[in-house]
């Protein structure tokens, strides 16, 4: 039964609008897929983000232009069928590539993925990649190991300098280790009011050596004076 101009037309419009924003696809082909398959085929590539239709070569290549996966769509031959997705195409690549294992009646034809052809071969290459997920949670384990690492050293150096400090405490190596600067100055202070008793003293002695002989010489002279009576 032959489509319609305007069928063809609604169909590429619809088709359109759902390619504009796809960044990647893999085409493929099949043979003798059954319903519950197809049905299954679906169900897989909606799981990995993806959107899946069996497609008219000419539509797709009409519906295509403009988009990202317009050179993938061009010149198709046979039957053809279309996984295309806006998100992870190493998630597309890895659900479809799974589920062909299973299922032979169906094959790849190629793929794109923003906007770089990529053979069958690079189709299962990127099936074994890691996705973008992985690789986002790989990145930021890389990122924050570095902070983790600051930190818990951080940590273990406050703990540690509070072990140090409570020991010395305990220990009372802080009571003597605070007084040394006022204990050296506290001896000059001392020493200057010490020392002037001991000028002192020396004065009084001197002085005392100074006034012996005149003492000695009045008690001479008293001696000499009721000594003389005595002779007369």
């Amino acid at each position: 039964m032959a489509i319609s101009r305007a069928t063809k037309t609604l169909k590429v419009q619809v088709l359109t609008k759902e390619l504009e924003s796809s960044t990647s696809a893999i085409i493929g082909t099949f043979k003798g897929l059954t319903a519950s398959k197809d049905f299954d085929l679906r169900k897989t590539v909606r799981a990995a983000g993806g959107s899946y239709h069996v497609v008219k070569n000419k539509l797709a290549a009409k519906a295509s232009q403009g988009s990202k996966i317009e050179a993938a769509l061009q010149g198709l031959k046979g039957v053809s069928s279309v996984a295309y997705t806006s998100g992870d195409p190493v998630a597309l690549a890895k659900a479809l590539s799974a589920w062909v294992k299973d299922n032979s009646e169906f094959s790849f034809k190629l793929g794109i993925v923003d906007g770089k052809l990529i053979t069958v071969e690079e189709i299962t290459a990127l099936a074994t990649m890691p996705g973008k997920e992985e690789l986002f949670s790989k990145l930021l384990f890389l990122i924050q190991s570095p902070a983790q690492r600051l930190a818990t050293v951080i940590n273990a150096t406050g703990r540690d300098l509070a072990v140090v400090i409570n020991q010395a405490v305990e220990k009372e190596k802080f009571s003597g280790g605070a007084a040394p600067a006022p204990s050296t100055a506290a001896p000059a202070e001392e020493a200057a009011p010490v020392a002037e008793p001991e000028v002192a003293a020396a004065h009084v002695e001197q002085a005392a050596a100074e006034v012996q002989p005149e003492n000695g010489t009045a008690s001479q002279a008293g001696e000499a004076a009721n000594t003389e009576p005595a002779e007369g």
